[in-house]
């Protein structure tokens, strides 16, 4: 459609390492399916969604960025342009959560401040008995960085739509804030 048919439109960025489920992710919020034939991102994609938020057409538009080192380059011009991010590892893969402060330092150097709004998800919560990370862990770490945490499964949507309101509501905050200063 036209410009005219949406009030605000927000760009998110989903980051993690390769495999955390990142597309899937995006794609059981958006289309409200589990997909678990997807192929790698190669580079970068999106999915849109509109919702309603303070009588407010809000359109979304949720990046999805390959996860690769080789792909970090193009990735970071990405982070600039985004209004959050949702940051996932894999409760199944210890490298994935112990790989969050990399992707965290990443964002407080490329993104729009020192403190963006990020929500850490720790995916897969389903494979309950293939999990390595502990949840207080990861509480833990959401704590030290000030940052919400979810655990989220892309294969029976749990807590997936919770983790992506809380980045809006995060980002809607700061732009009334901004709105109030100017």
């Amino acid at each position: 459609g036209s410009d005219g048919d949406y009030d605000y439109l927000i760009k998110f960025l989903a980051l993690g390492d390769s495999g955390v489920g990142k597309t899937s992710v995006l794609y059981q919020y958006t289309d409200g399916k589990f997909n678990s034939k997807f192929i790698t991102t190669v580079g970068i994609d999106f999915r849109e969604k509109t919702i309603y938020r303070n009588d407010k057409r809000i359109k979304l538009q949720l990046w999805d960025t390959a996860g690769l080192e080789r792909f970090r380059s193009l990735t970071t011009a990405f982070f600039r342009d985004a209004m959050g991010f949702l940051l996932l590892f894999d409760l199944t893969n210890e490298e994935s959560f112990l790989n969050v402060r990399n992707w965290i330092s990443q964002l407080k150097t490329h993104a729009y401040s020192e403190n963006p709004d990020i929500v850490l998800c720790g995916n897969k919560s389903d494979l309950e008995d293939e999990r390595v990370v502990a949840a207080a862990e990861a509480r833990q770490l959401a704590e030290h960085y000030g940052i919400p945490y979810f655990e989220t499964s892309a294969a029976n949507g749990t807590n997936i739509s919770q983790a992506i309101e809380m980045l809006l509501d995060l980002i809607m905050k700061r732009m009334e804030r901004s709105v109030d200063k100017s």
